[in-house]
């Protein structure tokens, strides 16, 4: 307006304004309008484009600011160092520039080809370095099951990353990402969040008082009649008789609890034993998972699980129990919410055979991206019990005695100064807590190796439970249908086993053979190895009905016996053992079974009081295969000395010439 309005009063003031002497007046005046014109427009336009530049920065969202916080953690900082050496250095830099001529290269390969790259990295505001985490963690979550596998493996394989890095990953990788990290021998335990905390403690909280309602909630029907029984006594005992009985906690040894006169003799936290013992077999079945997790069981185990660092045997029960869980595919995702990944994880990692072995079930059970075979309880993988590229081409299973255990059955034999122990030495080529684990894997790193265990705790009990305890044939049933659950049989396999984990095998291959959908466990079975199996019987049945129910339950006792307690002169075998033994002999020659027969020439010392010669040569005759004598007793037959002894040597013989054939295919 002003500048119109300037315009008009020049133009008037020249037509009323007298004519110049001088013909360059007009001009003159001419060039001041448009001098003082020029630059009126001239600031004006500046003017306008600060403001509509300066308006436009104000309502403008930095969508560097969005991405930033998009993709970066809330929680961990990168802190940088002080130190400038450390930052700055000729490593850092090396692998700057590094990453950065990497994502160069790749963003213009995706140019050329026309195809995405990363869209997301492509923009965001990181460091360069950086990139390889999130590309990791995007392929992480591909729909092709190759790349995922590789993206775990190659973050299992880093370990140059800072703890920032590791805990962005531990935020946001999904499940399976998270299962595949702990199931890989190298990661690094920075991965896993540390659970979610728990709810505080009151002080009239009793754990034990949880455990008995959380069984107290569960359904008492279509179990085991011995577990409805302590069941039944452990939610009997009333809250004031355990506040009396608090003590310290009991850490059984073996594989069961020790006799007792009566319940209410023992220490508060052994209901803690009965009610996990219970909780274990409620856990074999899927309804009773779903209420276990429905009234908060996984937190409450959780607590248990720490509160009893230092017991194993709870520790492995309740392991034992998230195992069981972790079967119904579709309690995947609480048990990962809950935090026992990492708890797994770390486990996985322990000297501890035993516990490392249950942890190895558990997330073995969890992780369905390479695992096709389901672990039911008392099932343990021994090798390969990390995510391999190995490829597995026979199946090796190790079934013990009554007595015996999973782990400590088959570990090197025990030097005059030392005790049994499931912590691993340093030096495994010498030492082993459980030679199959550790020399029988290392020779021959193509097998799959199962170690088997049968519920042997519960036999004890039954020393005072109102029911007949389970027979060899009701054993091999259960087994043989967890071990097909596991995949057994669709390998070529040996079965090693130990005393009367022998007798179950003979009786397993037999039921197999009667069942159509186990004629791959028949079809598929190479050899067969029998540590002092008392295939005629044993010497240890005749002795009194003291010793023979200190050491085994009646009814497996009176199926060893070689004649009857009462008759003296009555037959060589019982009935049961002898048709169990003609009927195999037959069935192996006609499958043309490779057999190796191990027997003791040494007694057994029973106490300190009772030698014994447990199983004589002539019980140990199968009847086909080789026999050979080892000047060991009872016990140590099945346990090396050292992996140059003969006992070892000659098992590994027998197996690598018995699968030599499938090894090499």
């Amino acid at each position: 307006m002003s500048l119109a309005a300037y315009c008009v009063i020049c133009c008037r003031r020249i037509g009323t304004s007298t004519p110049s002497p001088k013909s360059n007046t007009y001009w003159r005046d001419v060039r001041k309008i448009i001098k003082f014109t020029g630059s009126l427009i001239l600031g004006g336009s500046l003017f306008l484009t600060y403001e509509v530049l300066a308006l436009k920065k104000s309502l403008t969202l930095d969508t560097q600011v969005v991405e930033r916080e998009k993709m970066k953690s809330y929680i961990y900082v990168h802190t940088v160092s002080l130190d400038k050496r450390e930052n700055h250095g000729i490593t850092y830099q090396a692998r700057k520039e590094l990453h950065k001529a990497v994502r160069k290269v790749l963003a213009t390969s995706a140019k050329i080809l026309r195809g995405p790259f990363a869209d997301p990295f492509s923009t965001v505001d990181v460091e360069d370095h950086e990139c390889a985490v999130w590309l990791l963690l995007r392929k992480s979550k591909l729909d092709d099951r190759t790349a995922r596998l590789q993206a775990v493996q190659e973050m299992s394989e880093t370990h140059h990353w800072h703890d920032y890095q590791y805990r962005i990953i531990a935020q946001a990788c999904d499940p399976r990402t998270l299962i595949g990290l702990a199931r890989s021998k190298e990661s690094d335990l920075r991965f896993f969040l540390p659970p979610p905390s728990l709810p505080s403690l009151t002080e009239d909280y009793s754990i034990e008082e949880e455990l008995r309602q959380l069984l107290a909630s569960l359904p008492q029907t279509e179990l085991d009649e011995c577990i409805q029984y302590f069941t039944s006594l452990a939610l009997s005992e009333s809250s004031q008789s355990l506040a009396a009985q608090k003590g310290g906690l009991w850490c059984f040894g073996g594989n069961g609890l020790p006799y007792a006169e009566s319940f209410g003799e023992v220490p508060s936290a052994t209901v803690e034993m009965f009610c996990l013992e219970a909780l274990i077999k409620h856990s074999e079945m899927p309804t009773h998972c779903d209420q276990i997790e429905a009234n908060g069981g996984l937190q409450l185990l959780q607590r248990l699980y720490r509160l009893h660092k230092d017991c194993p045997k709870i520790q492995r029960n309740i392991m034992r129990i998230i195992g069981n869980m972790a079967l119904n595919e579709h309690l995947h995702s609480p048990i990962v919410r809950s935090g026992w990944v990492s708890l797994l994880a770390e486990a996985m990692k322990s000297p501890h055979i035993m516990e490392a072995s249950h942890a190895a079930r558990s997330l073995a059970n969890l992780d369905r991206d390479t695992v096709r075979e389901k672990y039911q309880d008392g099932v343990y993988v021994l090798h390969p019990q990390y995510r391999t590229s190995q490829p597995i081409k026979a199946d090796v299973l190790f079934i013990h005695g009554l007595m015996g255990a999973a782990f400590k059955t088959w570990r090197q034999q025990d030097a005059e100064h030392q005790g049994p122990t499931d912590e691993a030495s340093e030096d495994e080529a010498r030492h082993t807590t459980c030679w199959p684990k550790t020399w029988l894997a290392r020779d021959c790193p193509a097998l799959r190796i199962i170690s088997v265990e049968y519920d042997t705790s519960l036999s004890d009990w039954r020393a005072r439970c109102p029911m007949e305890r389970k027979s060899i044939a009701f054993r091999s049933n259960e087994l043989l249908r967890k071990l097909r659950a596991a995949g057994v049989g669709d390998r070529p396999l040996i079965w090693v086993s130990h005393s009367m984990g022998g007798l179950l095998v003979k009786k397993m291959l037999l039921e197999a053979s009667k069942k159509p959908e186990m004629n791959t466990v028949i079809n598929n079975t190479r050899g067969i190895v029998f540590y002092s199996v008392p295939h005629h019987g044993s010497h240890l049945a005749e002795y009194s009905v003291n010793i023979r129910y200190l050491l085994f339950p009646s009814l497996e006792v009176k199926e060893l016996s070689k004649g009857t307690p009462i008759n003296r002169s009555g037959p060589r075998h019982s009935p049961a053992l002898k048709t169990l033994q003609d009927d195999f002999l037959e069935f192996a020659k006609d499958k043309n079974f490779q057999v190796l027969n191990f027997v003791e020439t040494l007694p057994t010392y029973i106490g300190s009081m009772i030698k014994l010669h447990v199983v004589p040569v002539e019980s140990a005759d199968l009847g086909i295969g080789d026999l050979i004598p080892v000047d060991v007793n009872h016990l140590n037959i099945c346990k090396p000395k050292q992996k140059d002894a003969f006992l070892y040597q000659r098992t590994l013989q027998f197996i690598r010439e018995t699968l030599a054939k499938d090894l090499e295919n």
